[in-house]
């Protein structure tokens, strides 16, 4: 007779002792739907792939497995991310079984959870340390006094056309327009400068009316604009005559000799509103194109003079990423400009001994061949840029038509892989307006069956 398969044998809870344990957590967000798990998402999300590793790794012990539910193990998370966006610095606690001995000792005798789950989390996922003892009364969410972004982008930002073939020529143009494709640095830095400070940034976000949030202030620590160093691959033809701007063309320096430049946009603040940095972000690549003022982003903060945010199109979510979660030792503390302590006692992988962060099943073999794999694709495909620049005569047979064609749109940068055509150029405090905050929560309200925002915020106890 044929054998039954042998079911899973579950674990009996009752057997092990367990603990608090605080995760610090990485991913490239990419391919996925998001941090936060949703049944009727069509892509997976962060969390549902933690929970699979978590069941299978019997690290936690829930009635169905296959219905993912945090409740089980008093679990809370430090932020959200949406769909594409990355982090590198996501935190995460909940209850776990930990082994039993006496003496008892926290590294040699624990389970060594992030080598655990890392062998079945997916490559783009890795835990990076684990807190064996948090502090008493501490939560993930809002134990967090600072929250730290970086978005980064190329320089030039899309591929820059030829002086010839543009349709004005720059010298003709009655404002400073930056030449196609090359970003203002400073112009991005004097806005990103303006953000900093207490403000309110209902102007700079996506208003969710089904959260009645009626308190839009939010301060930040610091916002900038930094190059990263050591990032950029050469392509010569960028530096070539009528591709570049004449300060870029003229610069024969070392370090301003090679594009295109990476850079990423800075920020560290207490807490953050729904899709504030992307706001943010198209603001600044608004400025760094020249269309517009630095200026623009004091406009928008005046919430007095503008309380209906116009309707501009914010940044794409994949350059985005989440860089740290910090928990000051002081948990009373909330406005400090610069933290270095941190109350998590974290042990890192590799902390343990040296088989966790190298090796076959280390943390970094596992970046390296991320890394190299997604580096042969940048190689190859700068290489065919660099060959497709030089064939031909550089296109001045079509001068007349693509000149002609070229200066009926103008291309705006929003952070993804290519400018959009959006016709003329409005200026954004010229664009639509949308409903102000109230007007989108009172209306939500009452498509809910309350009188009005008030009305629902009471009775829901927001």
């Amino acid at each position: 007779p044929v054998k039954k398969p042998k079911g899973k044998k579950k674990m009996d809870p009752s057997k092990y002792s367990t603990r608090y344990i605080a995760l610090k957590l990485a991913y490239l967000g990419k391919n996925y739907g998001g941090f936060e798990f949703q049944a009727m998402g069509n892509q997976p999300s962060i969390e549902e792939e933690l929970w699979n590793a978590l069941t299978k790794a019997c690290l936690i012990f829930p009635e169905d497995e296959k219905l993912v539910d945090f409740d089980c193990c008093e679990y809370s998370k430090c932020g959200r991310t949406d769909r594409g966006v990355s982090a590198f610095g996501q935190q995460e606690e909940n209850k776990k079984p930990e082994v039993q001995t006496k003496p008892f000792d926290d590294i040699r005798d624990e389970i060594p959870y992030p080598h655990v789950l890392n062998r079945l989390l997916p490559k783009e996922i890795r835990i990076l340390a684990w807190c064996p003892s948090p502090p008493p009364d501490f939560s993930a969410r809002f134990s967090c006094r600072e929250r730290q972004y970086r978005y980064f982008f190329t320089q030039p930002a899309f591929a820059p056309t030829p002086s010839h073939i543009e349709g004005v020529p720059m010298k003709q143009r009655t404002r400073k327009i930056m030449k196609p494709g090359w970003l203002d640095i400073e112009a991005m830095r004097d806005a990103a400068k303006r953000y900093e400070g207490e403000h309110d940034f209902r102007n700079l976000c996506k208003i969710d009316p089904a959260k009645q949030i009626t308190n839009f202030k939010r301060r930040m620590f610091e916002s900038d604009i930094v190059e990263v160093k050591d990032a950029a691959s050469a392509l010569p033809y960028l530096k070539a005559a009528g591709f570049a701007p004449e300060d870029v063309a003229l610069d024969d320096s070392p370090s301003g000799g090679v594009y295109p430049k990476v850079y990423y946009f800075h920020v560290r603040g207490s807490a953050f509103l729904w899709h504030q940095i992307r706001h943010m972000v198209a603001v600044l690549f608004l400025v760094g194109q020249g269309l517009e003022q630095p200026s623009l982003v004091s406009e928008l903060l005046d919430v007095e003079k503008n309380p209906r945010r116009p309707n501009y199109v914010m940044a794409d979510e994949v350059p985005l990423v989440l860089w740290d979660c910090i928990f000051p030792s002081d948990l009373s503390v909330s406005t400090a400009s610069h933290r270095k302590d941190d109350a998590l006692q974290w042990v890192y992988v590799g902390d343990d001994g040296p088989s966790g962060r190298f090796g076959q099943f280390g943390i970094m073999d596992d970046a390296w061949q991320m890394w190299r794999e997604r580096k042969m694709d940048e190689v190859l495909a700068g290489q065919l840029l660099q060959h497709v620049s030089s064939q031909g005569n550089g296109g001045s047979t079509t001068v007349k038509a693509a000149a002609a064609g070229s200066a009926i749109s103008t291309k705006v940068f929003e952070g993804g892989n290519g400018g959009r055509l959006s016709g003329k150029y409005p200026g954004v405090m010229k664009m639509k307006l949308l409903e102000s905050a109230d007007e989108q929560n009172d209306k939500y309200a009452k498509r809910k069956g309350y009188a009005d925002a008030e009305d629902m915020r009471a009775k829901k106890g927001f």
